[in-house]
């Protein structure tokens, strides 16, 4: 059990120190490098000295220094390219475990999501479910059928009650008088107004009754 639940940082921690330790190791034989490279100049700059003062066994002595440092920064760097190669594979492992640990620990939670919740909790579920459904509909029914007096009401007679009011609203709206619109006002057109009655003249019989009428008046 201790394995299991310290067994993974503990790879982690070896993964990391050995990640660590190829970087240490990478700055160290690329600072050896660069030392063994000033050397190789060095060593060209005397040959070119001696060969100057006409002492060609000692420029060739430092010509043969000068590949000692060459076989050696080239050996320092196949060191560099191997070092280069384990840190890559190490990184590719490591990805890989965390992968295939993150795919396990879903697998396990997966696993355990359906054995808490397995097929048959579901459809006892379900018929729980339908079965207050139906419960409550049973309810709005009860609720909803009329009690007391309102159960004893006709459907048929009310209806028939309902055309009869109907009918008679309809045949009152056919018995009442049209109503007819006031007449809109003639407009006269602007400088044009009406023509006065003339005042025609009595004749001597109209003269006369009017006279008649005025003296039984007194």
């Amino acid at each position: 059990m201790f394995n299991r639940l310290f067994g993974k940082p503990k790879q982690e921690a070896n993964a990391l120190t050995t990640l660590d330790k190829l970087n240490e190791t990478l700055e160290m034989l690329e600072k050896k490098e660069k030392v063994l490279a000033k050397k190789a100049a060095a060593e060209v700059e005397k040959a070119k000295e001696f060969a100057k003062g006409r002492n060609k066994r000692a420029a060739i002595q430092c010509l043969k220094r000068k590949r000692l440092y060459e076989q050696q920064i080239e050996q320092l760097g196949n060191f560099q390219l191997r070092i280069h190669d384990q840190m890559i594979m190490l990184e590719g492992a490591k990805a890989t475990t965390e992968t295939v640990d993150a795919l396990r620990t879903g697998a396990a939670a997966m696993k355990a999501m359906q054995k808490a919740t397995n097929i048959d909790d579901v459809d006892k579920t379900m018929d729980e479910i339908n079965e207050q459904t139906e419960n409550m509909k049973q309810i709005q029914e009860a609720l909803s059928t009329p009690i007391g007096a309102a159960a004893d009401f006709d459907e048929d007679e009310l209806e028939a009650e309902l055309e009869e009011l109907e009918g008679a609203e309809l045949e009152e709206q056919l018995l009442q008088p049209a109503t007819t619109a006031p007449a809109a006002p003639v407009q006269v057109p602007a400088g044009r107004q009406p023509a006065r009655p003339i005042p025609q003249k009595r004749t001597a019989e109209e003269d006369e009754l009017a006279a008649l009428q005025a003296e039984m008046a007194l």
